[in-house]
């Protein structure tokens, strides 16, 4: 159903530049983090806030889901697809309701101040930084915002991301963010990015999963490290009633972590217990990083159930 768009804020802010008409037809994308809260407030009712941005901006917003979340945190990600015009209409539309639901005014007369983090290829940023920050520099100096830049993030091999955070007033980051995508599109390799919004399920390995009780959560002391003639071989112990939800309907999350991780696994026969407990043996076979990916999507998934 088509939509009248209101007017925007954004007539009301002065526009960043735009560099030729045809670099406004090119298409693009953008990648920003959000919390679980924050996916609510974009989403909205029955999906109404998130239906109303597409059709007031005509870009395409693909949000990761509840259990995809960007390494080391909990937050998922949202992907802005489109023109670099409809981008900044969506980006301005999300910031201002992120702003209303969670940076209330304080009585005075300054604008509030919010942060966003955009999700960029990690080739893409040295394009940002400019030789000896030369083009940050003159990022922050021209848009007013706070930019920053993460380091490398080395505890997760084959992550190739790193997070650019835009802080300040709405027309300060709306800015800033336009200067960004520019430089991102002129770089030949960035549109590869879009091709797989959400690569991360594979590297995911997040030590805050083990020794928890949560709902079919695995256990520490049920890790049993073998080894045999194809690799390590590891034994972890996940409820009866969750073993469904590692396997899938028709075996289809088994696949999909085995294809994604390079991992072998085996789940015990009913009835065929860890000592001691009543938790199914999944055994999961292969190279170290293989085994920690696979091991970090199956608590995914188990995870899932203490959210229904």
């Amino acid at each position: 159903m088509e939509l009248d768009a209101p007017p925007s804020e954004a007539q009301q802010i002065e526009s960043p530049p735009h560099k030729s008409t045809d670099n406004e037809e090119k298409a693009t994308h953008v990648r920003f983090l959000l919390s679980n809260a924050e996916a609510g407030a974009i989403i909205g009712k029955g999906g109404s806030t998130i239906n109303e941005i597409k059709s007031q901006s005509g870009v395409r917003i693909q949000l990761s889901r509840n259990n995809e979340c960007f390494p080391g945190t909990s937050d998922r990600i949202i992907m802005l697809s489109g023109g670099v015009d409809g981008i900044l209409t969506a980006t301005e539309l999300i910031l201002s309701r992120l702003i209303d639901e969670f940076y209330p005014e304080d009585g005075a007369d300054m604008e509030p101040e919010s942060k966003i983090r955009m999700v960029v290829p990690n080739s893409s940023c040295g394009g940002i930084i400019g030789k000896a920050g030369a083009n940050i520099r003159s990022l922050i100096e021209e848009t007013g915002a706070d930019i920053r830049i993460s380091p490398q993030d080395m505890y997760y091999p084959g992550l190739q991301d790193r997070i650019v955070t835009v802080a300040g007033a709405l027309a300060q980051q709306l800015r800033a963010i336009a200067l960004i995508i520019w430089k991102l599109m002129e770089d030949p390799y960035y549109h590869q990015s879009a091709n797989t919004p959400f690569p991360y399920a594979a590297l995911m390995y997040n030590a805050m999963n083990y020794g928890q009780n949560g709902p079919g959560m695995m256990y520490q002391n049920n890790r049993q490290p073998n080894k045999d003639d194809r690799g390590t071989s590891m034994t972890i112990g996940v409820a009866d009633e969750h073993i469904g939800l590692v396997v899938g309907r028709g075996g289809r999350n088994l696949m999909e972590i085995t294809q994604l991780t390079g991992a072998r696994i085996k789940i015990s026969d009913r009835g065929d217990f860890m000592p001691g407990t009543s938790d199914r043996k999944v055994t999961i076979t292969g190279s170290e990083n293989a085994i920690h990916a696979a091991e970090s999507m199956i608590s995914a998934k188990v995870a899932s159930a203490g959210e229904r």
